[in-house]
């Protein structure tokens, strides 16, 4: 869906998956630094919006999601992922339960296939899933915001952010009211910046959630059982997940970005070396410079220099090897 906003002065649009929201607005680094300053708002209206609501809804996802929701309090946020049953990550959704309906955003066009898996899973449960991308648009508002909330939206709150379900046909009003607005490009740098996976970004078909650093915040090791269980349980028992995500500071002389898939190789064995991993989200950011994030083999030692591409790169440890 593209967004109105898409009209305001300056607004390039992203491209790929983000397609329909502003990449920026004319200005990348004023942009990161108003959202780092607790000021301004993103576009996300591009992500989808699905409901739950019914009596059941809280213990029937209780039994789907990786996350202990059978007892989510009304205005808690809290994140969780739907597995295969080889443990494999497949969705990941950011919910609120405003007392009579759960709420939650999801990547870009991935509401189509959550759906149908949820409505698969209903059988006796008094629930019903609902599609609600046409209706709500989503708006974040960066940590220390102090833009008001308007009357009747749900807000989904976390340490660094709030996002807002904010009726479609409000977005202009509100961006008129509350701006200025920040672009995607600098949403992702500051994402990037706090080790924030991405479904999409940051998985592959084969990601489990210990790769990520997901146990604890998207997983609950102590509820009961969901598909894909024996694999966290195993791995979280018995081993080590065989990637690890790492932030990369690159090289800064260089005029392009590692592009996401560029290969990463030991610096010591040079660009013909062998490939340990591979770059999923680089951006440049306002006070770091070009930064990355990457998946790396868990037994790259975390002191070892690194080129992503032909590009230098100094890994900080987000997940222990």
């Amino acid at each position: 869906m593209k967004s109105p906003l898409l009209s305001l002065p300056g607004a390039v649009s992203a491209e790929g998956v983000d397609e329909g929201v502003a990449a920026h607005y004319g200005d990348l680094f004023r942009e990161q630094r108003a959202l780092a300053g607790g000021t301004g708002f993103v576009d996300l209206s591009h992500r989808g919006v699905v409901t739950v609501t019914g009596d059941d809804r809280l213990a029937w996802l209780h039994l789907l999601l990786t996350q202990h929701v059978s007892e989510l309090p009304a205005g808690r946020a809290t994140e969780a992922l739907i597995l295969s049953a080889h443990g494999h990550i497949e969705h990941v959704l950011y919910l609120v339960d405003d007392g009579t309906t759960v709420w939650a955003h999801v990547e870009p066009g991935t509401q189509d296939a959550l759906i149908a898996y949820l409505e698969s899973m209903k059988f006796f449960y008094r629930v019903e899933v609902a599609d609600r991308t046409a209706d709500f648009a989503v708006v974040h508002l960066p940590a220390g915001s102090i833009t008001e909330v308007p009357e009747g939206v749900v807000v989904r709150e976390t340490a660094y952010a709030r996002d807002l379900f904010l009726p479609r046909a409000d977005l202009e009003s509100f961006a008129a009211q509350h701006g200025p607005a920040a672009g995607l490009l600098a949403y992702e740098a500051l994402r990037v910046e706090h080790h924030r996976p991405r479904l999409g970004f940051e998985t592959d078909h084969r990601t489990i959630p210990h790769e990520l650093g997901w146990i604890g915040t998207a997983v609950h090791l102590q509820k009961g059982c969901y598909r894909g269980q024996e694999t966290v349980a195993r791995v979280q028992n018995l081993g080590k997940p065989p990637r690890r995500l790492v932030f990369l500071h690159l090289d800064g002389s260089d005029v392009h970005l590692p592009v996401p898939g560029t290969d990463i190789r030991l610096a010591d064995e040079g660009a013909d070396g062998r490939k340990v991993g591979f770059v999923t989200t680089s951006a440049r950011h306002h006070e770091l410079g070009p930064v990355a994030l990457a998946l790396v083999k868990r037994n790259v030692p975390a002191d070892a220099p690194l080129l992503a591409g032909e590009t230098a790169a100094a890994q900080e440890v987000v997940v222990e090897p």
